[in-house]
């Protein structure tokens, strides 16, 4: 969740950085172009991060924070637990289609981490998929999906669904609209769910 109490620098310094690693690659990105590309000076960086891999994982929790901010606003208790997982699915595919460095870092980046670094990012993920789960869980209590399934099992599969087609769309050099894959995405697993 973002802060209204970290300077203006501290959020350059992110957006400077997502812009380098989704450009060059988090292992090619040097530290002196995130402060060019911030518009800061060199040491300042350090006066907010100890090493590159604190960036990296301050952006994502910065960015997962503000998306499941989005989600919360988006998705409300008097939606079916079905239009809240198209909503949830729309809002993903949609920021990440406006944020095309955002979707390189979050479907490229991330998985040539290492383990350690993809830990503490999953600590960020963590909220997002137990949202996904709530959702599940409320559609299995008013009876709009089926009680005989692991809503724990389920909340991965969808968020590994939207996950890969999001990184085939990148794949394909962004040939196609990622928000037109909404309906197809969730109706493939309301199918499989649904009561």
């Amino acid at each position: 969740m973002t802060s209204s109490k970290k300077p203006d620098k501290y959020y350059a310094i992110l957006e400077g950085a997502l812009k380098v690693f989704a450009e060059n690659g988090f292992h090619k990105s040097q530290v002196s172009r995130i402060a060019k590309e911030a518009g800061v000076a060199d040491g300042t960086i350090y006066l907010y991060f100890k090493k590159k891999e604190d960036i990296l994982t301050s952006l994502f929790q910065e960015k997962l924070g503000e998306l499941v901010e989005k989600f919360n606003t988006g998705v409300n208790e008097q939606m079916s637990a079905k239009e809240a997982l198209y909503k949830v699915c729309e809002i993903h595919f949609s920021e990440l289609e406006g944020n095309v460095n955002l979707a390189f870092l979050t479907q490229i980046e991330l998985r040539q981490s290492d383990l350690e670094l993809r830990k503490e990012i999953g600590l960020a993920l963590k909220r997002y998929i137990i949202l996904i789960e709530n959702i599940l869980e409320r559609g299995k209590q008013d009876g709009s999906f089926r009680a005989d399934f692991d809503a724990k099992l389920v909340r991965l599969l969808i968020f590994g669904g939207m996950d890969e087609v999001v990184t085939s769309w990148l794949i394909s050099g962004q040939k196609y609209s990622l928000t037109a894959q909404v309906g197809p995405t969730v109706n493939f697993f309301i199918k499989g769910i649904e009561a």
